[in-house]
């Protein structure tokens, strides 16, 4: 049974203005509808309507894990340093992780995410292949150094995760547990009413084989996904890939062309009357301090973002100044690959092997023409590593990829042994030999759905909950007076008796109009007014959604509202929240 939460008892306080500081629509109608509050920069504090809305996403998350047999634990967000430095992350995470040490100067971190831990604590508990397959997960708090945490609770320091981990002693097991999240996530963001897409992603510094993102279209998305719309095909950008095509044909010898003062691909097209895409622009970079040469056409950018996380865990950097004053062979602004030497050489797929280019000649004022891939140079690497545009071929069906930007919800990966290999994750066989545990990984930011839902479904007067997640099923306004306030908790008491959660506004010396701006705000997804019919027994049933108002008498709302519910008693119009 379910109480009702009366605005006069309620800690909210609404804002008419936008935070200064708020960049996102969802960091700005969380803030002025009083579902968060600013702790310090990256964290926050949830108040009674946002730990509502949090609670009822996790209740979901919950139900659809426990579903394919998930059980939740909760293991420790202070976490000894040796596990992350066993597994190399200890470093790989660099400034991102929150280090501290104890009294005695033992070092610990804040967990940014827990493979190593749940791998150790399956060690000491399972031991044979009869106590697997499992999967574990648990909602917990995170905690990650950002550089910049920005857009609310977006991206923040502190966040709330489930994360889960699955363990099997096959291939075909890591497979089937794989293909269980994926279903229950989708299950997951359709139950709380988002728009999302399944993306293929890249497994970066999390190591292992099979990973897709789970992405929610929205403006204020920090990542972009590339789609088809003939045939479906969906992916991070950092992880839409080109096929190799070589080329055949004749080509002239190799000629050098003094080409004075264009150091840049600009330049050099406008000097030789070419497209930039004729051009072989090659990019110098440090990888793990070994300067390294990236290839990619001349009308084209390096996504170093992608170009990172295709050589994760290795560390990706530019060359500067110091780096070219202490390699004269390399001239800056007329690189080209045929004349490096032990420089490793990575290029795009579009520079597959028989493609002609012009490109540096490794001499101030001077490049090359008829420079061919695989005659005058070779690849060591191939790498998808330009920046994905509008208009690229679908790696699928050939057709035109369309960009837009998404929040990042949830993440699915394959990791194998990765985990299991460096903490030797063994079980006894079935023919009583030790066998290597596979292992899967699926996180949800849990708070960054609070957020992501926000953004799809606001509008211009504030939020508009999904039902799923709202933290009420109703908005109950008294306009003001006595019978307006008598009928609106009477109204609430009903609606609660059948089993809906409810806030009924019937603050005293606060104004209509303040009143119907702040149930706008606050989003939920239906609202009742006790206003200027109120006398008669009539009400104005809102949907905050469609924005469609129509009056009836209160019984029909109730029925309305809550059609076949119970016609129990009310468990006090009197309450101070939620219960059941």
């Amino acid at each position: 049974m379910f109480q009702v939460q009366r605005m006069s008892r309620l800690m909210v306080k609404t804002l008419r203005e936008d935070p200064a500081d708020a960049e996102t629509l969802s960091h700005r109608l969380l803030v002025r509808a009083g579902y968060v509050r600013r702790n310090s920069a990256g964290v926050w504090s949830w108040l009674p309507l946002g730990r509502r809305v949090l609670e009822n996403v996790s209740r979901v998350v919950r139900e659809e894990m426990d579903a394919i047999g998930g059980q939740e634990v909760l293991l420790p967000a202070l976490l000894a340093k040796e596990p992350y430095e066993a597994s190399g992350r200890w470093s790989e995470y660099g400034d991102l992780l929150f280090r501290l040490r104890d009294r005695k100067g033992a070092e610990y971190l804040l967990g940014p995410t827990h493979e190593e831990v749940f791998t150790l604590l399956v060690k000491d508990q399972c031991t044979s292949y009869k106590d697997l397959p499992v999967i574990l997960y648990q909602i917990q708090t995170k905690y990650r150094d950002e550089a910049r945490p920005r857009s609310g609770v977006l991206r923040g320091r502190e966040f709330q995760m489930k994360d889960s981990y699955s363990f099997d002693v096959t291939d075909e097991g890591l497979a089937e547990a794989y293909a269980l999240h994926r279903a229950a996530y989708e299950r997951i963001f359709t139950r709380l009413g988002l728009d999302f897409r399944i993306c293929a992603a890249v497994s970066g510094a999390m190591g292992g084989s099979a990973s897709e993102e789970f992405l929610a279209p929205a403006a204020a998305g920090e990542d972009t996904f590339a789609g088809c719309p003939g045939c479906g095909y969906a992916a991070n950008t950092e992880a839409v890939t080109f096929p190799l095509v070589p080329v055949a044909g004749e080509v002239p010898a190799l000629e050098e062309v003094a080409t004075p003062a264009t150091p840049t691909i600009g330049a050099l097209a406008a000097s030789l009357g070419v497209p930039a895409s004729a051009t072989l622009k090659n990019l110098l970079v440090k990888v793990d301090g070994e300067i390294t040469a990236v290839g990619v056409p001349g009308d084209r950018e390096v996504d170093l973002g992608k170009l990172a996380e295709q050589l994760a865990p290795a560390v990706v950097a530019l060359v500067t100044e110091e780096d070219f004053a202490l390699r004269p062979d390399l001239v800056r602004g007329y690189v080209g690959p045929q004349g490096l030497g032990k420089v490793p050489y990575l290029a795009d797929p579009r520079v597959a092997p028989g493609t002609a280019w012009i490109t540096g000649a490794n001499r101030v004022d001077t490049h090359a023409r008829n420079v061919v891939c695989g005659r005058d140079f070779v690849v060591d690497r191939y790498l998808d590593v330009v920046v994905v545009e509008a208009g690229d071929p679908c790696p699928a069906c050939g057709g035109a990829l369309v960009l837009d930007r998404a929040i990042e919800v949830g993440h699915i990966f394959q990791l194998g042994r990765k985990y299991a290999d460096t903490f030797r994750l063994d079980v006894l066989g079935r023919d009583g030999k030790p066998v290597r545990v596979t292992m899967g990984s699926y996180g949800i930011g849990v708070s960054r759905l609070v957020a992501a839902l926000a953004e799809q479904s606001a509008d211009e007067r504030g939020l508009c909950w999904p039902a799923a997640v709202a933290p009420a099923d109703v908005h109950v306004v008294a306009a003001g007076k006595a019978v307006q306030t008598e009928l609106a908790l009477e109204v609430a008491g009903s609606l609660a008796g059948r089993g809906l959660r409810v806030l009924v506004d019937e603050r005293a010396g606060v104004s209509p109009g303040v009143k119907f701006a702040d149930a706008e705000l606050i989003g939920v997804p239906w609202i009742v007014v006790a206003g200027r019919r109120a006398g008669e027994g009539v009400v104005e049933l809102k949907d905050r959604r469609t924005g469609a108002r129509e009056e009836l008498p209160v019984v029909d709302a109730v029925a309305r509202l809550a059609p076949g519910g119970p016609a129990v008693p009310a468990a006090g119009a009197s309450g101070g929240g939620f219960a059941g």
